[in-house]
């Protein structure tokens, strides 16, 4: 692969949930020959949730965070093009990327994504890609056992998120199925038709799909998200994608990318794009030929 054609957008670093230093992940990125990284941490969220969040910013925080990746912008300048962003967890009347704390930012880039689900039993919030038990303890106590509902419920939030905008980048769309994977929770033609809605929303706005590569670099799946069938129904309505790692540390900024343009292929798609930063002298996102 010539790396000169691929970027690392969704990094994690020791800001939030990442393993390594903002400084480490640019060198790396850089002697990885990348175009590009952004940081993007996970936004505050745990006044918003009204509990600690142990793999988020911490909102005392936020300015340190900022001031770090712009003086890395400024120190790499020339050699390696540094984005400052964030991922926001969206939750529906508690976490929006609209929200002021952070449009007040001036980010250059936001991705957004659904990790939380706040049933409408009234039970406990749970993250729909945490443990295997975990996930089944959700889906028992939130949806009283029916993972349909589980599944509805998902998509529900993600197109909720994707009708309330604010974002540049949808995040790892069927994230869901970190736990389901060779099993049948629910039925495989009920999500697709889902998928299918989704793809469609996508389809009207100016929303860039990544094609992430964070399960397999972490040994939780064996396939990026979103899956080849989704991908396939994003090329028909020629969506753009980004390929991502949704890096934790420095060594998986571009892991597995292989992987990815081997899947896109397979999806048929022609192209991915790299982001060029918002400003008049160039487009945002630069088209790159597979």
């Amino acid at each position: 692969m010539k790396n000169q054609q691929f970027s690392s957008m969704h990094t994690h670093s020791v800001f939030c949930d990442g393993k390594d230093d903002v400084e480490t992940m640019c060198r790396v990125a850089y002697e990885k020959n990348l175009y590009a990284i952004g940081f993007s941490a996970h936004a505050p969220i745990s006044r918003q949730i009204g509990r600690e969040s142990q793999w988020h910013l911490k909102e005392e925080r936020v300015n340190e965070y900022v001031s770090e990746v712009l003086a890395a912008k400024e120190k790499w300048h020339g050699k390696l093009k540094v984005f400052l962003g964030y991922e926001v967890d969206y939750i529906k009347g508690k976490r929006s990327p609209l929200d002021s704390d952070i449009t007040a930012l001036n980010l250059d880039y936001i991705i957004a994504s659904v990790h939380y689900l706040y049933p409408k039993n009234g039970s406990e919030p749970f993250i729909v890609d945490g443990s295997a038990s975990e996930f089944e303890k959700g889906i028992k106590e939130g949806f009283n056992g029916n993972a349909l509902a589980f599944m509805h419920s998902y998509y529900d939030t993600v197109a909720e998120m994707i009708t309330e905008g604010g974002f540049d980048i949808l995040a790892h769309m069927d994230l869901i199925k970190k736990n389901c994977l060779g099993k049948n929770f629910w039925p495989q033609e009920s999500e697709f038709q889902r998928q299918k809605e989704i793809a469609n929303l996508i389809a009207s706005r100016e929303i860039i799909v990544e094609v992430n590569t964070g399960g397999i670099n972490r040994n939780k799946i064996n396939e990026v998200y979103p899956s080849l069938a989704f991908l396939k129904l994003i090329r028909e309505l020629d969506i753009p994608v980004i390929i991502t790692s949704d890096a934790h540390r420095a060594d998986d900024i571009n892991g597995n990318y292989d992987i990815a343009l081997k899947t896109l292929v397979c999806a048929n798609f022609k192209e991915h794009v790299l982001f060029n930063g918002k400003n008049e002298k160039m487009p945002a996102w630069k088209k790159i030929n597979i």
